[in-house]
């Protein structure tokens, strides 16, 4: 099949589905299929051999300015365009970290208005090289922000159309009005013209199927699979006395690592006898510098001190490195995770897992049986979840090793690949 994958740039960060998106498309192309993965905002990151498209679209800069200026929207599209090489939007965007929900509510109404916003004229660029140069069979959106792209492809006669649900609620929860209503009303409305959606879980398909109120047949739940290329349990044990909590993930207050902290800083206050230690990694922007400051200000003040580090941002060795090298891993997210890839991650590579108990979490763990489950936020509890892996290290293994094995047979880019391609030939033959 012709598979045209639209995905959005996060910045020039690591991004859960940045990474899934590549993934997706690397285990297609591998099987045969003819796919383009086309980045739009920003060129994409991703920590293995990125397959996007050379060329950006609906550049995040030239779409920024479209909304904001008057004068900006009458000038040439060949100077524009000088806005939207993937070299320059790269290095504006570097370390920019997270964008902010309550700075943007204008320009997402305007990019879910679709061919009625301020970017018309980008989106008419892409579904006409879309529809002309391309010619996909399908086209797959890697969000429901993109939405509003579904109506021009169908009036143009295009292909089915495919949205991937990843997360969104998060930016779209912290609009504020009347911004967060206008999405909200729009989302629904365009979900209309959408023939099909995916979700990672069975949590998010639920949840946003009621969230965009659409059929929840529509809404068709495809896990996440790893390239399990380098994934593995150690070779051997070194036996170090010290055991090590790990993190891995954006660093931030949403993804949890103060919550970690503060467990882990009452369990050495509580627990003397058990030497462990706390190692964090994952992509830091400058908004979350002073968040990083004050977690790590935290452990060094108290019984946790000199045993809390920040390794940074890993690339793809170092990570598969570090995850290899923990005896426990959790990212005890503040908020309901809807992918929870990190934790997958680890899996693959036999590490018990402690996450709380909401979002995709349960339902991962119940599948896996690789982990323990904690209440949200409760940091005492997680504190106690930990110190039972820490410490009946039998029990841990048997964790490491089931969850091991569903990851390796289940959780793998070869079955995802295969399911989406599935989907997409199902729609294909409806509409023909």
């Amino acid at each position: 099949m012709k598979i045209a994958y639209i995905a959005a740039g996060a910045a020039g960060m690591y991004c859960g589905s940045c990474l899934h998106d590549n993934t997706l498309a690397a285990a297609m192309l591998r099987q045969g299929e003819d796919v383009v993965l086309v980045p739009t905002y920003t060129p994409i990151r991703t920590d293995a051999v990125d397959v996007s498209h050379n060329r950006v679209f609906m550049g995040g800069v030239n779409a920024y300015l479209l909304q904001t200026s008057r004068l900006f929207r009458l000038m040439p599209r060949w100077l524009t365009g000088l806005l939207d090489r993937p070299g320059f939007l790269s290095y504006v965007t570097r370390g920019a970290g997270s964008v902010d929900p309550a700075k943007l509510g204008g320009m997402t109404v305007s990019m879910l208005q679709g061919e009625l916003g301020n970017q018309a004229a980008q989106l008419d660029e892409l579904v006409d090289w879309l529809l002309e140069e391309i010619k996909p069979d399908v086209v797959h959106l890697s969000n429901s922000m993109l939405i509003g792209m579904a109506r021009r492809i169908n009036e143009r006669c295009g292909p089915p159309v495919v949205c991937a649900l990843s997360g969104e609620d998060i930016f779209l929860e912290a609009l504020r009005p009347p911004h967060y209503e206008q999405a909200r009303e729009l989302l629904r409305e365009r979900a209309a013209e959408v023939q099909a959606f995916t979700a990672l879980n069975g949590y998010y398909a639920d949840f946003m199927a009621d969230y965009l109120s659409v059929d929840r047949q529509k809404v068709h739940v495809i896990p996440h699979g790893l390239n399990l290329e380098g994934h593995g349990k150690p070779d051997d044990d070194q036996g170090s006395p010290t055991q090590t909590v790990g993190y891995l993930a954006r660093i931030c207050h949403d993804k949890g690592l103060h919550l970690l902290v503060e467990a882990c800083t009452h369990l050495a206050a509580s627990r003397p006898d058990l030497d462990f230690r706390v190692k964090a990694a994952g992509y830091l922007g400058k908004a979350d510098r002073a968040y990083l400051s004050a977690v790590t200000e935290q452990a060094n003040s108290g019984p946790l001190a000199g045993r809390f580090e920040y390794l940074g941002e890993l690339d793809r060795d170092q990570k598969l490195t570090f995850l290899k090298s923990l005896d426990v891993f959790s990212t005890p997210t503040v908020y309901r995770e809807s992918k929870g890839l990190p934790a997958i991650e680890a899996l693959a590579n036999g590490v018990p897992l402690v996450l709380p108990e909401h979002g995709a979490f349960p339902e991962f763990v119940r599948h896996t049986g690789g982990g323990l489950l904690f209440p949200p936020g409760d940091v005492n509890a997680l504190a106690a979840q930990i110190a039972r892996l820490l410490t009946e290290r039998a029990f841990a293994k048997q964790l490491s090793d089931e969850g091991h094995g569903v990851v390796h047979d289940h959780y793998h880019d070869e079955r995802m690949a295969r399911e989406t391609v599935s989907l997409y030939q199902e729609l294909a033959a409806s509409k023909a």
